[in-house]
């Protein structure tokens, strides 16, 4: 036992933290291979672990109670995880297998997306293809039931939902659908599939000339469906990018390499990483990008996050694009998934990665690390650049000799403060209570059967015209106990409108190429970049 224990930590990539691991599996186990304390410390006082050791025998050893091991560690290892860094983490394994099955970009399930608008799933949409359609469920049903349990009007969570509406391919589900126009509850017997997970939210011409595309993450399908979507507006006139990072997390690394890759020449660097283990590893463009002559604007903010900064690291330490909006999120950790056999594993960090010019945006680890965007709001960082914080010591230049600034995340080029247009009390109880994405089911289960025939946005609008949606809205709203004054209208209606018609867009056949143009005609980050575009037309031009 305690040459295998020896050959373990010999081995440079199982050392620490992986042994630890294993150590404390066999704790359970090491009272029988020692034979007395004085033995156990003469062996293991020379690991790095030995105390940790020690412990774990005398628990079984001595404890006073027995011990459930499976709920000892479950406690334990998180918190030896969190000792290191904010993103070494444990996952017991029904979270490691939602983890990878989001970052892979497929999951097995009954193939709906819904929104819970009130206390009842509705289903928005279902994919085309997928097990839902194939038995049966439209847009609009209510999940009522699932198997024996009822999900409807009892306040069940949504992620609840969602785990028991998944199972492994090829098994039976039973839902339960209340449908519009039928009196009894529907009964479905759904047969699990694979669901695609799509990355690529919107890829949409702003004007003639400005391309839009929106990515939620970066799962294995990331960059084939990005580079299908940036083809397709190509053909459409796009010759400028606004490419839409905000609110991305990150995901896979090298999905974020080959995007980056597109826009780049042969040999400019797009990241290094480098980490005690790790010997630094050069990551080059290839130079075979189809994109490397468009005109590149990247969106990102305080929720952009690892490989999305990544990707606006290399745009901007290359000085190939133009990286707007508000100072990212800050991770510039690489961690590596390590299985164990029973299916749970952990995210070890390995290594940092830093940005062409050197620099690492990881920002510091703090007690106050998870509250390090409230605080961004607290010191005006959110409605001002010259709130943001530098760190001198941290400073780099870029190919063409800007400066940038490492420590903390990304600081864009051309800063656009969140966005207040449109607020009124008003607005503000109208969010809470969620009214919009009320009204949007109401109204788009009066008029589904046209909603679902509607594929342009100028039958929409007819649609929207025929029926007076600000009058009807806002009878809704006073119904609801929010009746706006002739004021709190001016100044929010408008925005109010646009995202009710975003809403029930989704319910169309357009889906989110209704939303997004919607929901753009209101985004003071949008509009920047328009006003840039133009103003580069012109000089082109001159």
């Amino acid at each position: 036992m305690h040459r295998k224990l020896k050959e373990l930590l010999d081995n440079p990539f199982f050392h620490g933290f992986i042994f630890i691991l294993l150590a404390v599996f066999l704790a359970g186990h090491i009272s029988r291979c020692v034979r007395n304390k004085n033995k156990m410390a003469n062996n293991l006082i020379r690991t790095p672990w030995a105390k940790m050791l020690l412990v774990m025998d005398q628990i079984d050893k001595n404890y006073t109670d027995s011990i459930t091991y499976d709920q000892v560690l479950d406690k334990a290892i998180p918190a030896l995880l969190a000792s290191l860094d904010p993103h070494s983490l444990y996952l017991p394994p029904t979270d490691l297998q939602q983890a990878d099955d989001h970052l892979r970009g497929n999951f097995s399930g009954i193939g709906v997306e819904f929104n819970v608008p009130n206390d009842t799933a509705v289903i928005v949409s279902v994919i085309p293809g997928g097990p839902s359609e194939k038995a049966g469920l439209r847009s609009g049903d209510r999940i009522v039931s699932v198997e024996d349990t009822i999900v409807a009007g009892v306040k069940f969570n949504q992620d609840s939902l969602i785990r028991i509406l998944r199972g492994p391919i090829d098994t039976k589900v039973k839902v339960g659908i209340k449908r519009s126009g039928e009196k009894d509850v529907l009964s479905f017997d759904i047969i699990r599939g694979l669901i695609p997970v799509h990355s690529l939210d919107a890829a949409i011409m702003l004007t003639p000339k400005l391309g839009y595309v929106k990515i939620s993450t970066f799962s294995q399908s990331t960059h084939r469906e990005f580079i299908e979507a940036a083809l397709s507006l190509l053909d459409k006139g796009m010759e400028y990018m606004l490419l839409d990072l905000r609110d991305n997390p990150g995901g896979y690394m090298d999905q974020a390499y080959l995007l980056a890759n597109e826009f780049l020449n042969k040999g400019d660097m797009v990241v290094y990483m480098e980490g005690r283990m790790r010997k630094r590893e050069n990551f080059l463009a290839e130079g075979n990008g189809r994109l490397k002559n468009l005109k590149l604007y990247i969106a990102i903010n305080e929720n952009s996050a690892s490989s999305s900064e990544i990707v606006a690291g290399a745009i901007q330490d290359n000085d190939r694009g133009v990286i707007i909006g508000r100072r990212s999120f800050g991770k510039g950790l690489v961690q590596e998934p390590i299985y164990f056999s029973d299916n749970s594993g952990i995210r070890l960090t390995v290594a940092r990665f830093y940005t062409p010019s050197g620099r690492c945006i990881q920002k510091p680890y703090t007690a106050d690390y998870n509250y390090d965007i409230l605080e961004r709001y607290q010191r005006g960082e959110m409605r001002s650049a010259d709130s943001i914080k530098v760190n001198d010591s941290l400073k780099y230049t870029t190919v063409h000799g800007h400066t940038v600034y490492g420590g903390g995340g990304i600081i864009p080029d051309v800063f656009v403060p969140i966005d207040t247009t449109g607020i009124t009390e008003f607005l503000i109880k109208a969010n809470r209570k969620s009214l919009q994405m009320k009204f949007s089911s109401i109204f788009a289960d009066r008029h589904r059967k046209r909603l679902t025939e509607i594929a342009d946005t100028a039958s929409l609008e007819k649609l929207f015209t025929e029926e007076d949606l600000a009058t009807q809205f806002k009878l809704y709203a006073t119904a609801q106990g929010v009746k706006p004054t002739a004021e709190e209208w001016d100044i929010s209606g408008g925005v109010l409108i646009r995202q009710l018609k975003g809403l029930i867009g989704r319910y169309s056949a357009m889906k989110e190429d209704a939303f997004y143009p919607y929901i753009l005609e209101i985004d003071n980050l949008a509009d920047k970049v328009k006003e840039l575009v133009s103003e580069s037309v012109k000089q082109e031009k001159n």
